[in-house]
């Protein structure tokens, strides 16, 4: 197992793990309880570890530039309407907000 990332909190660890699975790459979420006692001491424990180690550079590169907002921005043109309950849904997401809905292939 392979550290990828330092989170400022569990709810961006989570995001992070499910960004790195969306894209095939096995992610666990560690520290996540010890957040309690963190206090106002600066210490990395809540953090992104991927299983396999020899995707590492896959796994740094792919969160990069989602990090640095690629994936947004190559998406943003590209809106599209749920097939299952109409809603208008941004280009970036890949499932309903409304309905839970996947994106269309």
């Amino acid at each position: 197992m392979k550290r990828v990332h330092v989170a400022k909190h569990a709810p961006e660890a989570h995001l992070v793990r499910g960004f790195l699975e969306s894209n095939g790459i096995a992610a666990i979420v560690r520290g996540e309880h010890l957040q309690g006692g963190w206090g106002e001491l600066p210490v990395d424990l809540c953090a992104v570890w991927i299983t396999d180690e020899k995707q590492f550079e896959r796994a740094n590169e792919l969160l990069v530039a989602f990090l640095r907002g690629d994936f947004e921005q190559e998406f943003r043109a590209q809106d599209w309407r749920c097939p299952k309950c109409g809603e208008s849904i941004e280009g970036q997401f890949t499932e309903c907000w409304n309905c839970g809905e996947r994106r269309p292939a």
